[in-house]
């Protein structure tokens, strides 16, 4: 599998986030190097999704794309 070039959360340094919709929903993406949001799991549509604040999964940060390094 190839190395992954994915921005990583500053706090805890993982590759994973969740994004929430209006209705709760939530879904796990990832961002590559050009700050596009991918999710994880194939099929999933993003339109309904509020995609300006990523949820880190391993840990309590909350923030926009542009703060992840």
């Amino acid at each position: 599998m190839p190395i992954q070039n994915n921005k990583i959360c500053p706090q805890c340094k993982i590759r994973r986030f969740m994004v929430k919709n209006e209705s709760g929903a939530f879904a796990v993406v990832t961002v590559d190097k050009d700050n596009n949001i991918i999710p994880v799991k194939d099929g999933v549509n993003l339109d309904d999704y509020d995609l300006s604040i990523l949820y880190c999964l391993g840990c309590s940060w909350k923030g926009s794309i542009q703060r992840l390094i």
